[in-house]
């Protein structure tokens, strides 16, 4: 699945086969995020489900920080 804007966020849902994995996931953003000073929204749901939502709030839309994280995040999955 690709990235998707929805309600003016960058937006994509990742599948993995476990709970375990979906963390393990969700802990693999995190120094992605904190090197960018960029956090996005996570939603880990239905026990294997990473929903991951973000938009830049300082400029109120979805900017090229946003894209960025975005490419690096798929490239972790």
């Amino acid at each position: 699945m690709t990235w998707e804007i929805i309600d003016k966020n960058l937006t994509k849902d990742f599948e993995f086969k476990n709970y375990v994995d979906a963390v393990s996931f969700v802990g693999k953003i995190t120094p992605l995020a904190e090197e960018l000073d960029h956090h996005p929204d996570i939603l880990i749901h239905s026990y294997r489900k990473v929903k991951i939502m973000m938009y830049t709030h300082t400029e109120n839309k979805i900017t090229q920080l946003d894209y960025k994280l975005a490419e690096q995040i798929d490239l972790i999955n």
